[in-house]
C-alpha cells in the first residue's frame, strides 16, 4: 500500500503480514511512515494504493490518554463500559487484569497518583479490554527511563503469553524489538519502505545479553545503517 499527504510520500507500496497471534516489530527512522502504517491497520486512515485487510485492530498511541477523572480501574474499564457492559462487570474484569499486570492496590488512584510506568499498564490494560484481535502498539514505552521500559517490556511478554493477540509493534528500540517480537520489519526513511525482515524464531523469555538477541540486534541495526 502507498500513502501520500500532499507531495509527500509517506509509506511507497509497502506490503507485509501477520499471522494470528504473531508479534511484528515495526523499525525504521523517524519520518519513516511506522505510525501511519498503524493507523491505516485501524481503519483511522486509508491508503491513496493497494489495501489493508485485518480483522478488529486497537490503536494505543504513545501517549496513554488516561482521563484524569477516573481513577485506574475505570480508565481500563472505559472500552467495556462504551461497548455496554455494565458497570459492576466491567469493573471486575479491569479490576482482575490490573492485579495480573501488577497494579493491586493502585485500582482506584487516580491518574496524578500513578508512575509513569503504571499508566502504561493502565493504558495497556484498556488496550487489551477493547477485546480486538489485534493491537497496534505506538512507541508504547517511548517516555520510560531505561529501567522501567526494562520492567516493562518484561510484564507487556508475560501478558501477551496469557492473553495471545496479534501485535503491531512501532519501536524506535531494536533491542526491544528483539526481546519482544517474533518477526521485525525494517522500514526505509521517507518514503518508507520494507527494506529487511528479521526473524526472532527462539522462545522468550529473553535476555538482553542472550546471544542470539545480540545477533538480531545486530542484523535488524545493519539493515538501518544500510538503508539510511
Amino acid at each position: 500500500m502507498t500513502r501520500r499527504f500532499g507531495d509527500v510520500v509517506a509509506l511507497d507500496g509497502v506490503s507485509l503480514s501477520a499471522a494470528p497471534g504473531e508479534v511484528v516489530a515495526v523499525v525504521g527512522a523517524s519520518g519513516s511512515g511506522k505510525s501511519t502504517l498503524l493507523e491505516l491497520v485501524c481503519g483511522l486512515q486509508a491508503p491513496d494504493a493497494g489495501s489493508v485487510h485485518a480483522g478488529r485492530a486497537v490503536l494505543m498511541p504513545q501517549r496513554d490518554l488516561l482521563l484524569p477523572w477516573l481513577d485506574a480501574r475505570d480508565n481500563a474499564a472505559l472500552p467495556l463500559r462504551l461497548a455496554g457492559t455494565p458497570k459492576d462487570a466491567a469493573r471486575a474484569r479491569a479490576h482482575d487484569l490490573l492485579v495480573r499486570l501488577g497494579l493491586e492496590g493502585f485500582e482506584r488512584a487516580r491518574t496524578w497518583q500513578l508512575s509513569g510506568g503504571m499508566r502504561q499498564r493502565v493504558a495497556v490494560a484498556r488496550t487489551l479490554l477493547a477485546g480486538a484481535p489485534i493491537l497496534c502498539l505506538d512507541e508504547p514505552f517511548g517516555a520510560l527511563d531505561a529501567i522501567t521500559r526494562a520492567d516493562a517490556q518484561t510484564w507487556l511478554a508475560e501478558t501477551l503469553a496469557h492473553e495471545p493477540r496479534t501485535v503491531l509493534l512501532v519501536t524506535h528500540d531494536v533491542e526491544e524489538a528483539a526481546l519482544l517480537a517474533d518477526r521485525i520489519v525494517v522500514l526505509s526513511p521517507r518514503p518508507g519502505r520494507v527494506v529487511a525482515t528479521v526473524p526472532v524464531d527462539f522462545p522468550r523469555p529473553r535476555s538482553a545479553t542472550d546471544p542470539q538477541v545480540v545477533a538480531v540486534r545486530a542484523q535488524a541495526m545493519e539493515a538501518l545503517r544500510t538503508n539510511r
